[in-house]
Order: C-alpha cells, then sequence, then structure tokens
C-alpha cells in the first residue's frame, strides 16, 4: 500500500491484526449505515441491502438490483470523503452510469463533491488498518 516491505507477522500478531479488521469492519457497516439513512431521503432510490467488505481496487458499487456494497477502509477516511462515496452509491440507485445526470445529482447533495474525490485518489492507499494503527500508536509487532 505504501510501497514498503511487508511486515512479517507472529501467528499470534496475525491473530490479533485480524481481530482488529474483524472489529473496524463492524464500525464501519455501523457508521456507514448510519449515513446512508442520513443521506438517502436526498437521493432517492431503493436499496435492498448494504454489504462492508475489503475491496482492493474500489471503494463503493451499487448493484442493479439495489445492493450497496461499501469498502470498510473508508472508516479511516475524513467524514465528508466516506460521505462522498455514500453519496456516489446512493445516487447509482437513480442512475446507474455517469452520465451528467449522475454527477449533477451528486452535486446537488454534495457540491464540493471534487474534493472528496480528488482526496480519495490522492490518499486511497493510505486507508489501511495497518496505516490508522500507527497513527493510534498501537505497534503492529509485539
Amino acid at each position: 500500500m505504501t510501497g514498503q516491505e511487508p511486515i512479517k507477522l507472529t501467528p499470534a500478531e496475525a491473530k490479533r491484526l485480524e481481530a482488529f479488521r474483524k472489529r473496524y469492519r463492524e464500525e464501519a457497516r455501523e457508521k456507514i449505515e448510519k449515513r446512508v439513512a442520513y443521506y438517502h431521503p436526498l437521493t432517492g432510490g431503493n436499496y435492498i441491502s448494504i454489504t462492508i467488505r475489503d475491496q482492493k481496487s474500489r471503494w463503493g458499487s451499487c448493484s442493479s438490483r439495489g445492493t450497496l456494497s461499501f469498502n470498510y477502509r473508508l472508516l479511516f477516511a475524513p467524514p465528508a470523503v466516506l460521505d462522498y462515496v455514500v453519496v456516489h452509491e446512493l445516487c447509482h440507485l437513480t442512475h446507474m452510469d455517469h452520465s451528467k445526470n449522475f454527477w449533477d445529482k451528486v452535486a446537488s447533495v454534495m457540491p464540493d463533491y471534487k474534493t472528496h474525490r480528488q482526496w480519495l485518489k490522492d490518499h486511497g492507499q493510505e486507508l489501511s488498518p495497518e496505516q490508522h494503527m500507527k497513527k493510534l500508536g498501537i505497534p503492529l509487532t509485539l
């Protein structure tokens, strides 16, 4: 993610890191569900479910059947960036493309979305449990 050599973890350390990841996924679900509930009345459309994943190349997606999927790593992004991804995916419920109408809908809810979109392009690779733990002073190795 940051171009550094991966840290070799003992089995106990790997288990501990997986426990952190699980907790972060749970926390991401809680936060994202709240943000979806907040923005959904502003965007319209209908969704069936929300899934939280560890996606390598996507921050979110919206299926044609109405399943919203989000990358749990958004938990580590600034709140406005997470909100941008939520708004982006919710707008796909009414516009399943990236047409002018889609972007106009995004802008109607979040006029400064381009700033958050750019932040994600510039800093998305930094959003990881390892980087988050490092910022909090939680060591990966014991």
